[in-house]
């Protein structure tokens, strides 16, 4: 079937209406910087000190209230969803990629950005431009104000409606859509995917999603849809079984990568690739053999297989999928806050772990692929993290510590965080007050074999990546 004849997979032909939203705009924002405005005073769960967890804070009803007013656009494009605690981001990109290598115009949707607001909607990797979010806000602005005259729509409910509107916008054959935080009343979960993958589950944001790896799975499975396809990685035994259970209760076929799906991985070093992890990965539609992991680390490898399975997935509903094309989009990812080396000189990465098994991943990676000396490691996280988690991993592989905070109103003070790893771990360490002043204590300690590596929150590591960046423009209209 050719491109402009199927009914899956491929573009289909979609009647628009020339007005998205139901109610007009009442008022037209004059440029970017108002409208953006705008969104930015919005409430952002995401910078809430104390966060409730609740139906009224996430509101899928308000969600789907708001999307109607504008046409429910996240109907009208086919769509995946990407859940978990750990690698969510990578997975969803490295899925995106190899569709696109596929000849699929593909939206991507993820959670949060470093640097540019922008990084959260792209199609086929290219940002949104800020006229299209003049025009989406514009658009979007009076089914807003309609609603807020009884509940506030939140900034994360916004975006996640431009993204979709975007998708529309410029006709996506498919798009990938990563939840925020949780999975049961993330805005996101509105849709009805082709497929689900979850990706490694752990121990994060337990004051609003439980104290407890079953409880935490119970509200990642909440994106679970009736007969939707769902594929998962090896979890916790726990998590595990409520994975499965939830997935029966909703009739929803569960795959697991490493089980009934046969997926194998191996590191090794080679003069041309250097250091790296190759993976294999076997169903009765799909064989991928020794396939080169893009990006460093054992984590990876396992999100690498699970973007493969879900792949494999829309190919046995009919997506038109040739594995070859999918290897070369995998080759050509890269990703940006994951092992990312900002400077040589001296040598600085960045990393977006932010809980514990996140550090431990990022340790043994670090360990495996890159040389070094000594590491210093500049560290600041939130308060609503696994703070004692991520300070007990940081000690295996850090030489010294200098915690340091982010702009973020959840920071925590690097005088609470040193107290705390000196009391766990037994270790020295040393404070700074901002980013700049961890820099050049750090810089100070280190010669060129050594090792600096900024991590804890992804706030933190926007910070870092914006110092080191020598252009900061978007696209323009």
């Amino acid at each position: 079937m050719t491109k402009s004849t199927k009914t899956i997979g491929k573009k289909r032909t979609r009647k628009r209406s020339s007005k998205v939203a139901k109610v007009k705009s009442s008022k037209a924002f004059k440029s970017y910087k108002e409208a953006l405005k705008y969104l930015y005073e919005r409430t952002d769960y995401e910078k809430e000190k104390r966060l409730r967890y609740n139906v009224t804070t996430f509101n899928l009803s308000r969600m789907e209230n708001l999307l109607s007013l504008i046409g429910n656009p996240h109907k009208k494009i086919p769509t995946v969803h990407i859940a978990g605690t750990k690698g969510k981001g990578s997975t969803a990109t490295m899925l995106a990629k190899m569709l696109e290598a596929n000849d699929y115009v593909v939206g991507l949707y993820t959670s949060p950005h470093l640097v540019h607001l922008h990084e959260r909607i792209r199609v086929n990797e290219k940002m949104i431009r800020e006229s299209e979010m003049l025009g989406l806000l514009n658009r979007i602005y009076a089914a807003v104000e309609k609603i807020t005259k009884t509940e506030q729509v939140s900034f994360f409910e916004i975006m996640t409606a431009l993204a979709f509107m975007h998708f529309v916008d410029v006709d996506v054959d498919i798009a990938v859509i990563e939840t925020g935080m949780g999975g049961r009343l993330d805005s996101t979960n509105v849709i009805r995917p082709e497929v689900v993958g979850i990706t490694s589950l752990s121990f994060d944001h337990q004051l609003q999603l439980g104290e407890t790896i079953g409880s935490i799975a119970k509200e990642k499975a909440g994106v679970f849809k009736r007969g939707v396809p769902v594929v998962t990685v090896e979890q916790d035994p726990e998590a595990m079984r409520v994975l499965k259970s939830c997935a029966t209760a909703v009739k929803a076929p569960l795959s697991v990568t490493g089980g009934d799906i046969d997926f194998s991985q191996r590191f090794e070093t080679s003069r041309e690739d250097g250091p790296h992890t190759r993976i294999c990965l076997t169903t009765p539609t799909s064989k991928f053999e020794h396939l080169r992991v893009p990006l460093h680390g054992k984590h990876q490898a396992i999100n690498c297989g699970l973007a493969l399975a879900m792949l494999d997935k829309l190919k046995s509903i009919g997506y038109e999928i040739d594995d070859e094309k999918a290897t070369e989009g995998l080759n050509d990812v890269s990703l940006t806050g994951r092992m990312e080396m900002i400077c040589d000189d001296p040598r600085i990465m960045i990393d977006a772990a932010h809980n514990a098994a996140s550090i431990r991943a990022l340790i043994h990676a670090i360990g495996q692929n890159i040389p070094y000396d000594s590491m210093v490691v500049i560290f600041g996280c939130n308060s609503d993290k696994d703070v004692k988690g991520m300070l007990h991993q940081l000690q295996y592989g850090a030489d010294k510590v200098i915690f340091t905070r982010s702009k973020s109103v959840k920071a925590m003070s690097p005088e609470d965080l040193a107290e705390m790893y000196t009391e766990m771990c037994g270790k020295m360490c040393q404070t700074a007050t901002t980013l700049g002043e961890a820099l050049r204590l750090a810089k100070s300690a280190v010669d060129r074999e050594d090792l600096i590596c900024i991590t804890g929150s992804f706030y933190l590591i926007g910070q870092a990546k914006k110092r080191f960046l020598k252009t900061q423009t978007l696209p323009a209209s």
